[in-house]
Parts: structure tokens; sequence; C-alpha cells
């Protein structure tokens, strides 16, 4: 048995670090030198590609950091079976820095969407898994929020590889679909009903 307060401390800490590697890749080259601020201005705004999938990866985890602080088990200690799974999920979310410096370079090529949205796909389906394992999991509306937006995360992710076989350039707009899933817990929560 594995004490929850340890597996907490650890995700915690991955989240962090995962999150912070994000703006790594956001840099301007090292020979870029702007001599009055117009150039400097360009060449900020030449980071574009780079910082959407920066920025789209920082709510994505964001996001899943949250969804694991609302749901909650009454459990102090976990067995072998939750904890490996849950160092795999944590292991798809070391894997988010990468993939987004690979989208972030080549957000063009299909490939590097694919890589992107499996990733975020994987961490959907390892999500959802880990839910059936959680001891003395509690059933309240963080958890339908949780289902809903992993529901979210998963669609967005596959439509973003279909898309990709198309145009790669349009594939990101598939994860704005993320944007919906706080009116979709909202709308099923039974929020619309009671606020009439």
């Amino acid at each position: 048995m594995y004490p929850k307060t340890r597996l907490d401390a650890l995700t915690d800490g991955i989240f962090a670090v995962a999150m912070t590697l994000l703006i790594l890749d956001v840099r301007l080259p090292e020979d870029f030198h702007a001599h009055n601020a117009s150039e400097l201005v360009e060449g900020l705004r030449g980071l574009t590609p780079k910082f959407v999938p920066y920025a789209l990866s920082f709510v994505v985890l964001g996001l899943r950091w949250l969804s694991n602080v609302q749901v909650r088990s009454r459990a102090e200690h976990f067995d072998s079976a939750y904890t490996v799974w849950w160092i795999l999920y944590l292991l798809l979310i070391t894997c988010v820095p990468f993939t987004t410096m690979v989208i972030g370079r080549f957000v063009d090529l299909a490939p590097s969407i694919w890589l992107y949205a499996g990733n975020t796909a994987l961490l959907g389906f390892v999500s959802f898994h880990l839910m059936t394992l959680t001891p003395e999991l509690e059933r309240n509306a963080s958890l339908r929020d949780r289902r809903i937006s992993l529901t979210f995360l998963i669609a967005s992710s596959l439509l973003a590889i279909a898309v990709s076989f198309f145009d790669p350039r349009y594939a990101l707009w598939a994860f704005s679909a993320n944007l919906m899933a706080p009116v979709a817990n909202h709308w099923w929560g039974g929020g619309f009903a009671r606020s009439r």
C-alpha cells in the first residue's frame, strides 16, 4: 500500500515541473538581434507558432491538475495496481513538454499532431481507467465534471488527428472544443434548469 499524501506530493511536483518546462521552447533565436522596437515586435510575433501550443498545453495540464484536485478519494492508501497506473499517468504528463515542443516547431506536419494528440488522448483514457481503480471515490459533481472534461479531451484529440489527415495547420483548432466542457458540465449538471 502506498500513502496518498506521497502520491499527491509527487503529482504536484511533476505537474509543476512539466508546466514550467513548456515555456523553455518559446524563445527568440540566439542569432536574433533587434535594432529597434519594430524588429523586436516582429520577432515576438514570430513566436506565435510556438506560443499557441505552449498556452494550449499549459491549459491542458492545468485542467488535468485541477481535475485531480477536485475528484477525491476517502482512501489514505492506494494499492499497487492503482499506483502503477498513476505512474503511467504521470509519465504521460511528463511527455507533454516534449510533444508541445515538437508541435511548436512542426505544426504544419501531421506526425507532430499525431504525437501531441495521441499523448493527450492517452492521458484521457488512462484518467478514465484510474477512476475505475480509485478506492472510496467520492461520487459528486466534481466526478461528473471530470468525466465530461475527459470526454472532451479525448474527442478533441481524436478530432485533431482526423483533421491532420486533411490539413495539419487547422488540426490544433480541434482542441478549442475543450472550452465547451464547462458549458457541458453546467448543462448536464442541471445548472441551466436550476438557474431559471
